[in-house]
């Protein structure tokens, strides 16, 4: 292994070899603890140092890092506290997640250290978000994201290097190209002949570098980064490595011929830059072992350290509280208008939306709008018409056909204080950014106390003729899964006042938007900006004998069967919100009838009416007079031609639902 010392100071390599040595020396002690079971599960990255704790020392303390769970070498070169580590890999409720998350499935912004998940590819975009932060807020800093040779695999390495080219983003993006995804050799991971190659296809530079070479790794990061800042764009390094030791400890390295483990094992990066220093002359051989003897002290204290923790006693109160983060601000209310008052003009729904997004923008010069053809084209259907023309490009931004990675961009803008609103074309394209969505921006909070001020933007709903992949309801999907918020209005007042409260929320809201009431419904709507609290919902009209449980179409399919069957008197409830819902309005509406219809335009089986009845029959019994009934949509796909719809819709058997509840 050739080291080029170049203009590095003694000083440098020295603080270099402290850096690299000493997570080698704190993995042995974890396999240690594992034998001993003090720990559950390691990862181990031994053999492949020299990259995280050379990219780490090139780079600025600002600059973000997605690192993976091989990457101990980042943590410590960020001077993270040793004894933090050590109990969160123990599950200590000290430690950086409070026994929430395993290993490195953790961050720490004051570290700007972003913590992974398990599926290894959102990672990416997360760094193509921090960089965007930094270049909207004209800051000299990159972002830096880690890969494995099987994570370029996934799709979402593809969608991050095309966002980041397209936009021109300062992201380094680092393949530590160790041999093996656990037991698969790169030979069926991949035919390029190298996987720096893949970046060419996207216009970006790119380098394969030795990366068991402490200098060399360092010496690239420095210049890739001048790079980046000075060209304003990204680029993509390849560090040839190897992984001693087994995918986690259990899996062993059964399946690596024993020669190739020799091979490397002659690459050592910390012997070899050891031995390096001492025949430079710059570290005697008593330096070197009076360097492992301080190391070995250090880590044996924090260890120490470490243990003086209190037994794990689970507070429920507090793992529920911490799933959402808190407002600091105060929301902004408005009394609902009065309809008879003629001063206040009435609005479609689309321009409500349109009138929230405008203001929220003039209330915050941070808020980022994203979405394919949102800019000048006003996107699919006009929401955003004329906002480009007005705010600029750079914070209403057309986007390449990747929704996994721009959900990853939101979350990574969110790490920089950045709130956005990314508009999903249609909500049923919103399977491509599941991933994203559900185990990435939903439970970070828990996880590790990240707030993420995103909301997603979901046209939704059938009735307009457009068949299986354009008319879904499938706000159900994310009804499950706590750390979202599922808000769906289903008028124009609603609708501006929610998106407001939206976009000031810290919390993912998944936002959904009826395609057919953006222009069949009007209300008047105040000019001033104002929000509705989410979670609350509202009474359409109090009526005596069977109460309907609705939102989005549902309230209109509701009104529109009372203006048509005057001798029954409804009492109709707009949930408005889906995630929180207001269980408090849902039993005082049982209580006013007794009888209830759950009403809504998704599947029956799945749907949140499941839920609502479920909830009724264990809290509301004895105020129930009748079975609560549910009237859904037909489980099956949406059908295209316009008479297969209407009977797919639940609309079409809401007559039915009444009278079989009017009979009891």
């Amino acid at each position: 292994m050739q080291f080029q010392r170049n203009n590095y100071s003694n000083q440098e390599l020295i603080h270099l070899y402290r850096q690299i040595l000493l997570p080698r020396m704190i993995e042995e002690k974890m396999l240690v603890l594992l034998r001993q079971g003090k720990i559950s599960k390691w990862f181990s990255g031994i053999g492949q140092e020299a990259i995280a704790v050379g990219v780490t020392a090139a780079l600025n303390k600002r600059d973000w890092i997605m690192p993976l769970h091989r990457n101990l070498g980042v943590f410590t070169s960020r001077d993270m506290p040793l004894h933090r580590l050590f109990q969160q890999w123990q599950g200590h409720k000290e430690g950086y997640s409070k026994g929430r998350e395993r290993s490195f499935h953790f961050g720490s912004s004051d570290h700007r250290i972003c913590g992974m998940i398990s599926h290894l590819g959102p990672q990416l975009a997360l760094a193509d978000g921090a960089a965007l932060a930094h270049q909207l807020k004209e800051e000299p800093l990159v972002a830096v994201a880690f890969t494995g040779d099987g994570g370029t695999s996934e799709g979402d390495f593809h969608e991050a290097l095309n966002v980041a080219a397209v936009w021109n983003l300062p992201v380094i993006f680092i393949i530590e190209n160790n041999g093996y995804g656990l037991s698969t050799p790169v030979s069926e991971q991949y035919r390029c002949r190298q996987l720096a190659d893949k970046g060419v296809g996207y216009g970006m530079e790119t380098v394969v570098i030795d990366g068991n070479n402490l200098l060399a790794v360092h010496d690239t990061i420095r210049g890739v980064r001048d790079y980046c800042l000075r060209e304003k764009k990204p680029y993509l390094i390849e560090c040839m490595t190897f992984r001693m030791r087994g995918h986690e400890e259990a899996s062993g390295t059964k399946y690596v011929p024993k020669e190739l483990m020799e091979e490397w094992s002659r690459k050592d990066p910390i012997k070899n830059y050891e031995q390096f220093l001492v025949q430079e002359g710059v570290l005697t051989e008593m330096e070197v072992a009076s360097i492992r003897h301080e190391h070995k002290a250090y880590i044996d204290n924090e260890l120490q350290l470490a243990e003086q923790v209190q037994p794990m006693i689970p507070d429920t109160s507090e793992e529920v509280q911490d799933v959402y983060a808190a407002r600091q601000s105060t929301p902004v209310l408005l009394p609902e208008p009065d309809p008879r008052d003629t001063d206040i003009k009435e609005k479609r729904m689309l321009d409500a939306i349109r009138e929230a997004l405008e203001q929220s923008m003039e209330r915050d010069s941070r808020l980022v709008l994203m979405g394919q053809d949102i800019a000048e084209y006003g996107g699919a259907f006009k929401v955003t018409e004329g906002l480009m023309a007005r705010f600029g490009k750079h914070r209403v931004r057309n986007t390449p056909l990747c929704e996994s990675a721009i959900v990853g961009v939101t979350l990574g803008l969110a790490l920089e204080g950045i709130p956005s609103v990314m508009e999903m074309q249609f909500a049923d394209f919103v399977t491509v950014g599941f991933n994203q969505i559900v185990n990435n921006l939903a439970k970070i909070h828990y996880r590790w106390g990240q707030s993420a001020p995103v909301v997603i933007r979901m046209p939704t709903g059938a009735g307009v003729g457009a068949g299986p992949f354009h008319s879904q309801s499938n706000e159900a999907w994310f009804t499950h899964v706590p750390g979202l918020k599922v808000v769906y209005p289903s008028g124009a007042y609603d609708a501006k006042g929610l998106l407001n409260a939206a976009i000031q929320d810290p919390n993912p809201v998944m936002y959904f938007e009826h395609k057919v009431l953006y222009r069949s419904q009007s209300e008047p709507v105040p000019d001033a900006y104002y929000e509705i609290e989410i979670g609350k919902a509202r009474i359409v009209q109090e009526g005596e004998d069977i109460t309907v449980i609705t939102y989005g179409a549902g309230v209109h399919w509701a009104m529109d069967y009372q203006r048509s069957h005057p001798e029954v008197s409804l009492y109709v409830v707009d949930l408005r919100s889906l995630l929180p819902l207001d269980y408090e309005a849902i039993r005082l509406s049982v209580a006013k009838t007794g009888k209830i219809l759950v009403l809504h335009e998704d599947n029956l089986v799945g749907g949140i009416g499941g839920e609502i009845a479920a909830w009724i029959s264990e809290h509301c019994f004895e105020l129930l007079d009748a079975p609560v009934l549910r009237c859904a949509s037909l489980d099956t796909p949406v059908p295209f031609n316009v008479l297969l719809e209407k009977n797919y819709l639940a609309e079409s058997r809401l007559e039915a639902s009444i009278q079989q509840l009017l009979q009891y």
